[in-house]
């Protein structure tokens, strides 16, 4: 798609939510920042409705994908599990959407960026399980929703070596923001965990038999460290 000079294009998913606040009809909204950092990162963020039907046409417009977070959760009937924790909060076509735009990028190799519950996706396409609830599962955990401003930091992560997220910050220790009550649980065949809290919440995963497949349970894109400007840096190049 792109030449060495030019940008690369990079789909960002939207966040939906019903009528009411912004319009009385319903609405996507995705934050700023997520397109700050694309194009900070020398790519071009265009900006992906929840079409499931067009998901090849979209795949053939882009060169990288970023999958969003928001105020919702993943459908634990996609990882396998038989109840629904009463917390858990669906966005059915969102869901739908990403995942299989998700599912076709991974298949096509085309550079993946998961954040926070674009991470908790991408585990479950990857063929991984999530914690529903972390205080129902974890003992003594973190304040995976930290109750301060989000563009601060909220815990640190311990990064693994010899993983891609450790090649791309060059650290073994990262600050980062949480905004999550749900996380990673296991993960699929051939899945590297790249991250860990200090409660033992997963905080990233990867897959290395592809070129570019990254999931981060925090929001690289409010740049609370070095950290996260180098994996946004990492995947538009991998995406060029």
């Amino acid at each position: 798609m792109t030449s060495p000079t030019s940008r690369p294009t990079i789909g960002v998913t939207l966040d939906s939510e019903e009528p009411g606040g912004y319009s009385k009809f319903p609405w996507y909204a995705v934050r700023q920042n997520y397109a700050d950092a694309v194009v900070k990162a020398g790519g071009l963020p265009l900006f992906l409705p929840h079409e499931p039907g067009q998901v090849e046409e979209y795949l053939a417009l882009i060169d990288g994908l970023v999958v969003t977070g928001g105020a919702f959760d993943i459908d634990p009937s996609l990882f396998g599990a038989a109840d629904k924790h009463p917390t858990v909060k669906l966005k059915g076509r969102r869901t739908e959407f990403e995942w299989k735009i998700t599912q076709r990028a991974v298949a096509t190799d085309l550079p993946v960026l998961g954040i926070c519950g674009g991470q908790q996706l991408l585990n479950v396409v990857l063929g991984g399980t999530l914690i529903q609830h972390i205080p129902d599962e974890v003992k003594a955990p973190l304040a995976h929703e930290q109750p301060n401003p989000r563009d601060e930091p909220g815990h640190s992560v311990k990064v693994e070596k010899g993983t891609l997220l450790h090649k791309i910050c060059g650290v073994t220790e990262l600050e980062v923001n949480s905004a999550h009550h749900q996380a990673a649980k296991g993960v699929g065949p051939g899945v590297k965990i790249n991250a860990i809290a200090a409660d033992g919440v997963i905080e990233g995963i990867e897959d290395p038999r592809h070129r570019f497949v990254l999931g981060v349970q925090w929001h690289p894109e409010f740049s609370i460290s070095k950290g996260d400007e180098k994996i946004f840096r990492a995947f538009v190049e991998a995406a060029r």
